[in-house]
């Protein structure tokens, strides 16, 4: 791969994981205390508006971005630090587990149990959704200071 097309695919990856990461970090330190002031049918029913909303087209570039673009940049030619770029793989890999395995089910189970008691629904939810984003939300800030650091 030339060093202009390793360029590209390593500023790609920087952008879209730091997008993705900002939008982690939003949700944790700004969307999620403003909602855990809300009551019980409020939050809840917030909580499902955004997880229907959240997977569209601008989520899902980005989802797909800070793993493929990365991983161009890990598997390219010369040129780049490959631990550094192999360890912000790791951390996007470990990041998108965790929503795939963790905050997907759960948003899922929410929005099953609309019409339902929203204050159990909300007790089954919150605190082990927003110990998983926090999780995510490290790994994924981790991924874009590993990219970053490539590419000063």
């Amino acid at each position: 791969m030339s060093s202009s097309l390793e360029s590209l695919f390593l500023a790609l990856a920087v952008i879209t994981t730091g997008l993705y990461a900002g939008l982690m970090l939003t949700f944790l330190t700004s969307i999620m205390p403003g909602l855990a002031i809300l009551p019980d049918e409020r939050f809840t029913d917030a909580m499902r508006r955004f997880n229907e909303k959240v997977p569209g087209p601008f989520f899902l570039l980005l989802f797909f971005g800070v793993i493929a673009f990365p991983a161009v940049v890990v598997f390219g030619d010369d040129g780049v630090d490959r631990v550094l770029a192999l360890a912000a793989l790791a951390c996007a890999v470990g990041s998108h587990l965790i929503t795939i395995a963790g905050n997907v089910p759960l948003n899922n189970r929410l929005a099953q149990s609309e019409g339902g008691d929203e204050g159990a629904a909300r007790a089954a939810f919150e605190g082990r959704w927003n110990r998983l984003h926090r999780v995510r939300t490290l790994l994924s800030l981790a991924a874009f200071v590993l990219l970053a650091a490539i590419g000063s």
